[in-house]
């Protein structure tokens, strides 16, 4: 990394990523299953509460076993928010199923509860509550609406881990949970996700559909004396030297996240004077919710052209990005999703939102610097 550029992301090494690899590779274990994947097992066990975790080799691997186990059939509708990436949807679509987009909250930008039970059809099967920002969406009224309607909740907390709602981890309160350990993310692997199971009555389906559908995990704890294929399933776990460098990070997650807090405090500090005269809005956080400082984004006030906005602060070597293009307005999902209701909320936002570079290492002068090109930037075009 150059001196002076400032990119939006760059991935954090606590320093034993390596020394974990070498073990794994000097006990001769590098498929899945191993030592250190246990170990990340128990860590994800212990900390959220759920109960069973698995490792898989992406969150979007997680979310197609999710699907799988949700038994999503051609047909089956999937309550989730247009302002979500892709896999979201994809899981679904894979087996069939059918996203039915409803909008967003103004506050948070996850999935507006208020808005759900209008949704749901006789053809509803989950609903896929996201997580954004590490901040968490309102479940106790989503897991009210999933048990009067009968209906599974698979909490997308790709952008969760070390997040909680009412004190309760992000991941462990829907029947089952996602996480992403991508490079972007907060406790990272370079890819890798996992499967949180919350409902033990999925927990040994589970084992056998990311074992390719066999009951291998069995057969290697000595509950049967072969494993045969028992059920459709693929390869979702990770390697082992994944799972050693994803131990390494786990290890120092409390350190990993209070870093990012207080740089994510630094920029909420920096930018409220902007946020009073009406230039921008900072994010918004509930009382009952604790986040992870997973990303700092902005809402530009309308008018603001972000694309000037963009441009300026690159050509000053920083990186900020937008994030998704909603679900809903690109070709896939005109193809394989429909609209529940208006998406106002979804597409006014997702035009005046920007994410400032937010990493372990990120210097108070860097945000200084990044937060007075932002303000040359807007000033600009008044």
């Amino acid at each position: 990394m150059k001196d002076n550029i400032v990119p939006f992301n760059w991935p954090h090494m606590t320093g034993k990523e390596l020394y974990y690899i070498a073990e794994a590779h000097f006990n001769g274990r590098l498929a899945g299953d191993g030592p250190f994947t246990k170990r990340c097992h128990e860590w994800l066990e212990k900390r959220t509460g759920c109960n069973k975790a698995l490792l898989t080799h992406s969150c979007t691997a997680a979310l197609e076993m999710a699907a799988i186990l949700a038994d999503i059939q051609p047909g089956d509708e999937v309550i989730m928010p247009s302002y979500t990436f892709v896999s979201t949807a994809n899981a679904f679509v894979l087996r069939g199923g059918v996203p039915v987009f409803v909008d967003i909250r103004e506050d948070t930008l996850n999935l507006d509860e208020r808005l759900i039970e209008a949704a749901i059809t006789p053809r509803t099967k989950a609903i896929v509550p996201v997580h954004y920002a590490g901040v968490a969406c309102e479940m106790d009224a989503i897991m009210d609406i999933a048990q009067r309607y009968n209906l599974l909740v698979i909490e997308d907390a790709a952008q969760g881990i070390m997040s909680t709602y009412k004190g309760r981890s992000l991941g462990s309160i829907g029947h089952m949970g996602c996480y992403s350990f991508h490079e972007t993310k907060n406790i990272i692997s370079g890819e890798g996700g996992a499967l949180l199971i919350n409902d033990p009555a999925l927990a040994e389906r589970a084992e056998i559909i990311r074992e390719k559908g066999t009951d291998r995990s069995q057969f290697f704890r000595g509950e049967v004396d072969k494993y045969t294929w028992q059920d459709i399933g693929s390869s979702f776990l990770p390697g082992e030297l994944i799972a050693a460098f994803l131990w390494a990070q786990l290890e120092e997650a409390e350190d990993i996240t209070q870093n990012r807090l207080a740089s994510w405090r630094r920029y909420h500090d920096l930018l409220e004077d902007m946020e009073l005269n009406n230039i921008l809005r900072r994010p918004i956080v509930p009382d009952n919710c604790r986040h992870n400082a997973h990303m700092y984004y902005l809402l530009l006030a309308s008018g603001i052209d972000r694309q000037a906005v963009l441009d300026k602060m690159k050509s000053n070597d920083i990186w900020p990005v937008f994030h998704y293009v909603p679900l809903h307005s690109s070709p896939g999902g005109q193809r394989y999703g429909r609209v529940h209701g208006s998406l106002k909320v979804t597409d006014d936002q997702s035009e005046r939102l920007i994410r400032l570079p937010l990493w372990v290492g990120l210097t108070e002068q860097q945000q200084e610097k990044i937060v007075n090109i932002l303000k040359v930037a807007v000033q600009q075009q008044g």
